[in-house]
């Protein structure tokens, strides 16, 4: 057991520091969209983060699914597995085209349904076209990672997503102000980066502890359905801070404008990446628990999950921490034309908002154990009441009560709820 607790701690490490990686390229997209256009540019990008979270929620659910149904069929035994790597990527291809073909002929369009206003919408046009024809790259990302750590290589899938990471870094700088792209500089240094993190990955697969099949099958909406079902929580993990984005975006213009949505992309882009480290650990967890539970050793897969919720409490008091402690210079960061109207809201919004971080690790850490186990209707319920239900209600409720206060503190209220559903789940189950 401690041999499996060693490399239980190394697989959440390293999926943990891969997702920060991910993250990161939106915050220096973040940054330099800041630099070079102020609160505009912090507005335009907080309209699109939404497409970002739905986009990465989908290549999610397809790529983690199909990498745990790969792994719970491989721990009990079955031959049959060697398709699943290259079903994955077919069906994130054809996921993809709609947002390809959107991205074509309608980004005006879509910026215009998702808030902006003339400025904005001509500001963000060419952004948000190279975004949408770029979803393949997004979506087929998760695939790669997701198979190399469920094929013993998680250090690989940590390398590829820190050198995307570095790479778009590098690139939103040099795109954007040497060559003078400017904010189309930002997005395509953004679409490319996931191709530098599945080359790094191919190294594992091309490699000769590679375990994973690449035969050729028929897609089958019935097989991808059955792995989706096991990447609901990794979906939602996801697509949470997109709903959250949406309705936040929509009550924020009517209370406080563009300046308010441009507060909030400042604690969004932030949370992205405290979401980003729950999630790693949520993932990282995965692997190890779908093995050990196929193997029928149930009792060693529910001290995995015990471990993991420690390992998520010690995140969460963490993040909770330093934003609180250093609220004002990380809003500062991205606060480049020193408007005083933005820094109040971000302030009070981000001092209030991560209060929900209390919960939130738990409450995604649960979700997938649920899912690795193949428990796929408590994990759904879980995900859906923490993703859309229970903050769609809350923020819409208590921005009535208490306005803009009310909208920061609907995160906290969502997680508890949910963590309340979870207890009380739990309870009638073991009953």
């Amino acid at each position: 057991m401690n041999h499996i607790r060693k490399q239980f701690f190394k697989y959440v490490l390293q999926s943990a520091a891969g997702m920060i990686g991910i993250s990161i390229y939106i915050l220096a997209d973040t940054f330099f969209i800041a630099e070079y256009s102020g609160a505009d540019g912090l507005t335009l990008l907080n309209l699109v983060l939404p497409i970002y979270g739905i986009i990465y929620a989908i290549g999610a659910m397809i790529g983690i699914g199909s990498a745990t149904s790969y792994n719970l069929r491989k721990a009990q035994g079955q031959a049959d597995t060697d398709f699943y790597f290259i079903h994955s990527l077919l069906w994130c291809a054809i996921a993809s085209i709609p947002f390809m073909l959107l991205g074509i002929f309608l980004p005006e369009r879509i910026l215009q349904i998702m808030g902006a206003d003339p400025n904005i919408t001509r500001l963000g046009i060419h952004y948000l076209r190279i975004v949408l024809i770029g979803t393949p790259c997004f979506m087929i990302n998760y695939t790669f990672t997701a198979f190399s750590r469920n094929d013993n290589a998680p250090t690989t899938a940590m390398i590829g997503s820190l050198s995307g990471s570095l790479f778009n870094i590098l690139f939103d700088y040099i795109f954007m102000f040497p060559i003078g792209m400017g904010l189309a500089g930002a997005a395509l240094a953004t679409a490319l980066s996931p191709v530098v993190t599945m080359l790094v990955c191919c190294t594992h697969f091309c490699g000769k502890h590679n375990h994973v099949g690449f035969h050729w099958r028929v897609p089958s909406f019935r097989r991808i359905v059955s792995c989706c079902q096991l990447g609901v929580p990794a979906f939602v993990g996801e697509i949470t801070s997109a709903v959250t984005t949406v309705i936040f975006n929509t009550l924020i213009l009517g209370l406080a404008g563009n300046t308010g949505v441009a507060a909030y992309g400042v604690i969004a882009n932030i949370s992205l990446v405290a979401m980003s480290v729950l999630n790693g650990v949520s993932q990282g967890t995965q692997p190890l628990i779908s093995e050990t539970y196929g193997s029928g050793k149930i009792k060693e897969a529910k001290v995995l999950r015990n471990t993991g919720i420690a390992i998520s409490l010690a995140v969460q008091i963490t993040i909770l921490a330093v934003t609180w402690k250093f609220t004002e210079p990380l809003i500062q960061i991205f606060n480049s034309e020193g408007n005083p109207t933005l820094f109040h809201y971000a302030y009070n919004g981000m001092r209030l908002y991560f209060l929900g971080y209390l919960f939130a690790g738990v409450n995604i850490l649960l979700a997938g154990y649920f899912s690795a186990i193949g428990k796929t209707t408590q994990a759904f319920v879980i995900s859906m009441l923490r993703g859309v239900l229970a903050i769609s209600i809350c923020a819409y409720s208590m921005s009535k009560l208490w306005g803009m206060y009310g909208i920061w503190l609907s995160f906290f209220a969502s997680e508890c709820i949910t963590f309340l559903a979870i207890f009380v789940m739990n309870r009638y189950h073991k009953k």
